[in-house]
């Protein structure tokens, strides 16, 4: 298997377990009748975590980037390199975000499997796509982009701080641990406007398997909101790549 064919398949697999994982521990709280019902937000976050944890560690030969914001606040940091034998470029870049978006779909889909009885019994509609799709508390799309865009500048210029001890090329020398402790601390410190999407891919992917799959009552994909989670996350991943090499070398 050539490098790059190595990186797509690695960045499917990973974010499929990132959104298997991560779908499933919203489900378990918002659906109707499972063991975790009503276990709270900060479940949620702790899950999406161990997601992370998880995904990256599956990952590894990617740099696990797992996420488009990720991916382009990299290339905005003027690196050669993803990962060693990765160009960044054209055909690179698109590689890891059309993985991201299959291994997004895959993971969804999957966890929508997991629960199929469970979407049935719920009769609420919103929370039956919250297990697919983030959304927000208060509806007022410039503060719910504010709040994308520090949530994804927090994680990726962190993630990039991480990255100057090891390779800084990418997350390959990150180790899944830090990253997954950042998640739940971005969650718990930011994500109670929005759901905290902070990645393109988390959020479209799942919210086509919705709009896809059978659901009784299923209501709306909310795709008037979709393009939040999409603009927020890329801009904040761009300007914290930016920010980094300005800031990053003072902080060394």
């Amino acid at each position: 298997m050539d490098t790059l064919t190595g990186v797509f398949v690695s960045e499917i697999v990973g974010t499929a377990i990132l959104l298997l994982l991560g779908c499933g521990v919203v489900a378990n709280v918002a659906l109707a009748k499972t063991k975790g019902n009503g276990g709270g937000f900060l479940l949620i976050n702790i899950g999406w975590g161990i997601a992370v944890f998880a995904a990256v560690i599956v990952a590894y030969r990617s740099g696990a980037h797992l996420n488009p914001a990720v991916t382009l606040g990299i290339v905005a940091t003027g690196a050669s390199e993803f990962v060693p034998g990765v160009a960044v470029n054209g055909l690179s870049i698109g590689t890891y975000i059309v993985g991201q978006m299959i291994g997004a779909m895959v993971g969804a889909f999957l966890a929508w499997l997991a629960y199929r009885q469970h979407f049935d019994a719920e009769p609420a509609a919103a929370s039956k796509l919250a297990v697919f799709s983030t959304g927000p508390a208060i509806r007022s799309y410039g503060w719910n982009l504010v709040t994308e865009i520090l949530g994804t500048f927090v994680l990726v210029f962190v993630v990039l701080a991480f990255g100057r001890h090891g390779d800084a090329a990418g997350l390959a020398a990150l180790g899944a641990l830090p990253v997954a402790l950042l998640i739940i601390g971005i969650g718990a410190s930011l994500g109670g406007p929005t759901g905290y999407a902070i990645n393109p891919a988390r959020d479209l992917g799942p919210r086509i398997i919705h709009a896809l799959v059978p659901i009784k009552g299923k209501g709306s994909s909310d795709w008037s909101y979709a393009w939040v989670p999409i603009v927020g996350p890329i801009t904040g991943g761009v300007l914290a790549g930016l920010a980094s090499t300005v800031l990053l070398p003072v902080l060394a």
